[in-house]
């Protein structure tokens, strides 16, 4: 618009001084070999004006039409770009409204033509795991692998949703591939609380129990892992050190794996009750009776004492005994009465057992409040059949599952 402008103003200006130059007109020569160009100054000038007039809008006129040459050609160079970002959107979409099969569909074709391979097969996968497709899982995963190892840096969130994806099939062959892809990146496990739950789940899925109490000090310092998932972690993982030790050596093995542990651990009770559980299958009764009765003696907690009702213990006279000495103190001890059930029940007395869990449900009718639970019923349930009274064993059967 300014060189419009100011091609105007010369113009103008031109027209304003011609008529000075008639008088004076002036002669331009252009010799050029045998041809002569004889001018005015005043026609040269004019001419000149009206060229650089005509230069201003040819390259106007050129600019605009290679600009819209350019804008076509973008248009449609990344047209297939374009729909495929729409497709990946609206497989976020889909994925979002729980439609995961389409979901699966948009993310896999936007794949490659939106250029974002590494989520969209990612997300393809998650939609397809939520199906239970896990060949389709394995296909993107495997897609997706190719497409990493071109990148310098894969994020961690893709390695932590790989992992996810590949143990949430729950197959050996997956579990191989997660440990992989874990290991690659075993330095992340101590910056990483994502990347440490993963390995410490995967480390109790291969039964390296070992391994993975060693990694529960750092679990229970992070702030983003709940102290419950750290208690199941712990209670899965000693369990199954415990049991390995009585499985490969013997009990004296077991007893010291015991003895190796920090006192402040043995306070746990998910530690105690993964001890005795063990204890209890192989029936060592010293050993369990060593554990149990100070924790008898000492009044247990309603929660501790509800923990050992599984427990297979065979031979519990002296707990049956201090559990009878508790009662003595407080005959309506709704905990006491079923744990006297239980431990009778385990191991054989089903007329006491039959005695202590009728006790428990009149304390209700007492006004003593409901104190048992289903467990409770159908322990009672068990001591009825045990004894043969199939009518009784019924009833409290159909109460039990009403609760």
């Amino acid at each position: 618009m300014i060189r419009i402008i100011i091609a105007l103003v010369i113009f103008l200006s031109a027209m304003a001084i011609s008529p000075l130059l008639i008088d004076e007109k002036g002669y331009i020569l252009i010799a050029m070999g045998n041809t002569t160009i004889e001018l005015t100054v005043l026609s040269a000038g004019i001419m000149l004006t009206l060229l650089f007039i005509s230069l201003i809008f040819g390259l106007k006129i050129f600019r605009g039409t290679l600009n819209f040459s350019f804008g076509t050609w973008t248009k449609l160079a990344y047209a297939g770009q374009r729909k495929g970002i729409a497709n990946f959107n609206k497989g976020l979409a889909a994925y979002m409204l729980e439609d995961f099969s389409q979901a699966e569909e948009l993310f896999a074709k936007s794949a490659i033509p939106s250029k974002r391979k590494q989520s969209a097969y990612l997300l393809a996968a998650s939609a397809s795991a939520k199906l239970n497709l896990d060949s389709n899982t394995n296909h993107y995963l495997a897609l997706l692998e190719q497409e990493t190892m071109k990148l310098d840096d894969v994020g961690l969130e893709s390695v932590l949703v790989n992992v996810k994806l590949l143990m949430n099939q729950h197959k050996p062959e997956t579990y191989v591939k997660a440990r992989e892809i874990i290991d690659e990146h075993h330095k992340q496990i101590g910056h990483d609380s994502r990347l440490l739950s993963l390995e410490i789940d995967l480390c109790i899925i291969e039964e390296r129990f070992n391994q993975a109490i060693e990694y529960l000090p750092a679990a229970r310092k992070s702030k983003l892992i709940t102290d419950e998932t750290v208690k199941a972690w712990e209670a899965a993982a000693y369990y199954g050190s415990f049991k390995e030790s009585i499985k490969r050596h013997d009990t004296n093995d077991l007893q010291d794996n015991w003895n190796g542990i920090a006192r402040k651990i043995k306070q746990r009770e998910g530690v105690v009750l993964a001890y005795c559980k063990v204890l209890a299958e192989n029936n060592i009764v010293e050993a369990l009776n060593d554990i149990l009765v100070p924790i008898f003696k000492k009044s247990a907690t309603s929660e501790f004492l509800k923990t050992i009702r599984d427990l297979p213990i065979l031979h519990a006279d002296k707990l049956i005994a201090l559990a009878q000495k508790q009662l003595q103190q407080n005959i309506h001890s709704g905990k006491w009465l079923s744990c006297l059930g239980h431990l009778a029940l385990n191991s054989g007395q089903y007329s006491l057992a039959e005695k202590s869990f009728t006790s428990l449900i009149r304390l209700e009718e007492k006004d003593y409040g409901k104190q048992y639970d289903q467990q409770d019923l159908q322990a009672l349930a068990k001591a009825y059949s045990k004894q043969s009274l199939y009518q009784a064993a019924d009833a409290t059967w159909l109460k039990a599952s009403s609760l």
